[in-house]
């Protein structure tokens, strides 16, 4: 019977927001932005707010319990700490945002020097080393969020132009990432649907279960303490 992956090739954290104060008071994890996944949030328990930097300006938008928050590529997020924050994440592209999607609001010297960008960024293993990573985000997204109060998006916009070329030597090896995942998942369905079409079922004779645990029950993600799993692709591509 082959790997399958989640629904769509998606990817799925937990996440406990972090509760440390930042300089400007909120407390809360690392923003950052996704080149070219969408990410959701699903709200599971407590309460607090994702701070967003769009072509739409700034927003802050509520979280609590019930709640799903999505938001598309070039999307800067934010989220805030009040009471005990919880939620599962859902990311498009599972597998990209670890080979280097995400990108962090660090200042423009940061971004622009790949070592020194890379070093700051680097997985962190400590308390310490968590907040370091991501106060160094908050400053550099401060004046961002400053600027698209102002009704100025030039910032944000230069952001982004410094974040696509730093990714840019990367993206040659997210594409076999990404088609065997999210492409992949998308081409099966295909094929299922042109099977029935026809009346062949045979593709439910490979019908079957799969459970993941979690490979990395209390790391550090971008935004909080966070919950890994390790889900599988589909290797043996389509039948």
């Amino acid at each position: 019977m082959n790997d399958f992956p989640l629904p769509g090739g998606i990817g799925v954290s937990h996440l406990r927001a972090y509760d440390w104060a930042a300089e400007d008071g909120v407390c809360g994890g690392s923003p950052h932005v996704h080149l070219a996944c969408t990410e959701a949030y699903v709200v599971t328990g407590g309460r607090g707010a994702v701070q967003t930097l769009s072509g739409d300006g700034y927003a802050e938008t509520p979280l609590s319990a019930g709640v799903i928050a999505w938001f598309a590529p070039g999307t800067v997020h934010r989220m805030v700490q009040d009471d005990g924050l919880r939620v599962t994440v859902l990311m498009q592209n599972s597998g990209l945002p670890e080979a280097g999607d995400a990108v962090f609001t660090f200042p423009p010297d940061v971004l622009a020097d790949p070592a020194a960008y890379a070093e700051a960024a680097a997985l962190p293993k400590t308390d310490h080393a968590a907040r370091q990573r991501r106060d160094l985000a908050v400053r550099g997204y401060l004046p961002l969020r400053e600027a698209l109060r102002d009704g100025d998006p030039e910032p944000l916009r230069a952001f982004h132009r410094a974040a696509v070329a730093l990714v840019a030597p990367k993206v040659a090896e997210w594409i076999p990432r990404w088609q065997a995942g999210a492409l992949r998942a998308a081409e099966l369905t295909g094929a299922h649907l042109k099977a029935l079409a026809d009346g062949d079922g045979s593709h439910l004779d490979r019908s079957g279960l799969r459970v993941a645990t979690p490979s990395n029950p209390d790391g550090y993600g971008m935004c909080g303490r966070r919950t890994e799993y390790d889900i599988p692709l589909d290797q043996e591509g389509l039948q």
